[in-house]
């Protein structure tokens, strides 16, 4: 069965971007060795213009041939112009509201979320890319096999939370915490049960 791998950038505190969804201040963090962790060993996680920057067109997906993404998450690059910013894998918006002039190649649905994960998962291919935002992150929180956090030294005191849910407890056992000379800090998590019970008032 395909997994859902939800990998992303994040602040120390949490944070997956500014309250009005920016998230360019992650930018000064890539370069150096960690740039390169990025475009050897997530190639896939690259978007599509990024990958020709770096001479990785043509370049197989090996990890994921699927991208996940909220109306919010999508809506950045839309309006620079980039609507079809992973033309390298199968890119599916989910969306409550129609989206404004989408590019062919990208699916745009207001499917249960659930109900369209567990769906992919049971389709043949790679894996599955959830890559924000926070609200589709918290909706999705029970399909998640494996967290990929690329934490950066930075804290930014508010914005939107890498999941926005009610109070669930999710156990996730930490596989490997690689650490680079910029700060940053990617680490990885897999699922190791299903939600647990909340603790007792009181």
């Amino acid at each position: 069965m395909r997994k859902l791998s939800y990998f992303v950038g994040a602040t120390i505190d949490g944070f997956i971007a500014s309250p009005d969804g920016g998230f360019d201040f992650f930018l000064a963090h890539t370069v150096g060795e960690y740039l390169q962790y990025l475009t050897t060993e997530h190639t896939d996680t690259l978007p599509t213009p990024a990958r020709a920057a770096f001479g990785l067109d043509g370049t197989p997906n090996s990890r994921f041939d699927t991208v996940l993404m909220g109306r919010g998450s999508y809506q950045p690059g839309l309006s620079a112009g980039l609507t079809s910013p992973y033309a390298h894998l199968r890119q599916i918006v989910l969306s409550r509201t129609p989206v404004a002039g989408p590019d062919q190649a990208v699916e745009v649905t207001d499917e249960d979320p659930l109900a369209l994960v567990r769906r992919l998962k049971q389709e043949d291919g790679l894996g599955i890319w959830l890559c924000g935002g926070g609200d589709l992150a918290g909706q999705l929180l029970p399909e998640i096999d494996e967290l990929i956090i690329k934490q950066y030294p930075t804290v930014a005191g508010d914005g939107i939370p890498l999941f926005r849910a009610g109070f669930a407890l999710h156990s996730f056992a930490l596989t490997e915490c690689r650490r680079f000379d910029n700060g940053a800090v990617v680490l990885s998590y897999a699922r190791t049960s299903g939600e647990e019970p909340a603790p007792a008032s009181g």
